[in-house]
């Protein structure tokens, strides 16, 4: 089974930077529309969509704010960190089929707090920004290793899937 290991306060530097790679698929899509509620018809309709100034379905932006999330839990600072707050700005639209890679950059710590602002990057296979902000997490003191929790596999039905 594979591990996560956390970066705890102590051994964060500024500088400091991470990757967290993701590719969205049709079916992330989706499981992101059910879980979040969010059914906005850019993202799942179609003929919809390709009316829309983007000319085709986009993922919604908070799928890849949650790639942000995952990043900070898995890669830097890891497990046990506590997500404090994040800014985003969405910059460009993000596609079915668009590998996205995660760019972590440790900028400050404080030491009253324990926190750790990082600037969030997310860019595309093309290099393009599609969204920028910052995060303040709060990293475990001590150093925490466990083992990567298996998720379960998760069906979609052909009636629930798509319009258009």
């Amino acid at each position: 089974m594979d591990k996560l290991a956390n970066i705890p306060y102590a051994q964060i530097r500024e500088g400091d930077t991470a990757f967290y790679k993701r590719t969205l698929t049709e079916r992330d899509l989706i499981l992101f529309a059910s879980v979040s509620g969010d059914c906005n018809p850019i993202h799942l309709d179609r003929d919809f969509a390709s009316e829309s100034r983007f000319g085709e379905r986009v993922g919604h932006g908070m799928w890849v704010g949650s790639l942000i999330s995952a990043a900070l839990a898995t890669v830097m600072p890891g497990p046990g960190g506590i997500y404090r707050s994040q800014e985003l700005k969405f910059l460009v639209p993000v596609k079915i089929g668009d590998a996205l890679t995660v760019k972590l950059e440790v900028l400050s710590k404080c030491a009253r707090t324990r926190g750790v602002t990082i600037a969030t990057i997310v860019v595309n296979q093309h290099d393009q920004c599609v969204v920028r902000g910052k995060a303040v997490v709060i990293p475990e003191e001590g150093a925490v290793t466990v083992d990567s929790f298996q998720l379960p596999e998760v069906a979609i039905k052909a009636e629930e899937a798509v319009q258009g």
